[in-house]
C-alpha cells in the first residue's frame, strides 16, 4: 500500500512539473510574422552560399538531414523547432521554398543566444 501511495504522489508531482514546464515554455514565446529567406544552414554559415544558383544544393542537403533555416531581412537567423514530443523537423515544410523569400508566421523562442521558431505557416 505504501508503494502505491508513493507512486501516486510521485506521478502527481510529475504532472504538476510537466504542466509548470509547459507554462514556462509558452510564456517564453512571442507571436511573430516576418519575411525571411529559406536557407541551408550549413552552406550559408560555412560557405556563405545562397540564392537561386544554390537552390538545388539546398534541397539535396535538406534530404540528407541538413537543417533548413530562416534568414530574416535584418540578418537574424531562426532555427525551426517543434513543440511535438518527440520533435518533428521542418525540412519537408521548407524544402519547396529553399532559397526563396517567404512570409512566416509562428512563435519565436530565444534561449542561450539562439533564435528559434515554432512555424505555424509559410507562404510565398
Amino acid at each position: 500500500m505504501k508503494k502505491f501511495l508513493l507512486t501516486a504522489c510521485a506521478l502527481a508531482m510529475l504532472g504538476i512539473s510537466a504542466a509548470d514546464a509547459e507554462a514556462q515554455t509558452m510564456a517564453a514565446t512571442r507571436d511573430v510574422e516576418f519575411e525571411a529567406q529559406v536557407v541551408d544552414l550549413s552552406c550559408k554559415l560555412v560557405y556563405d552560399l545562397s540564392g537561386d544558383m544554390h537552390r538545388e544544393c539546398a534541397q539535396v542537403c535538406a534530404d540528407r538531414g541538413v537543417t533548413l533555416g530562416l534568414l530574416a531581412a535584418d540578418g537574424t537567423f531562426y532555427l525551426p523547432v517543434s513543440q511535438a514530443m518527440p520533435g518533428a523537423g521542418s525540412n519537408e515544410l521548407l524544402k519547396p521554398h529553399a532559397e526563396h523569400t517567404v512570409k512566416v508566421k509562428g512563435k519565436v523562442v530565444t534561449r542561450a543566444g539562439m533564435n528559434s521558431i515554432i512555424i505555424e505557416s509559410v507562404a510565398m
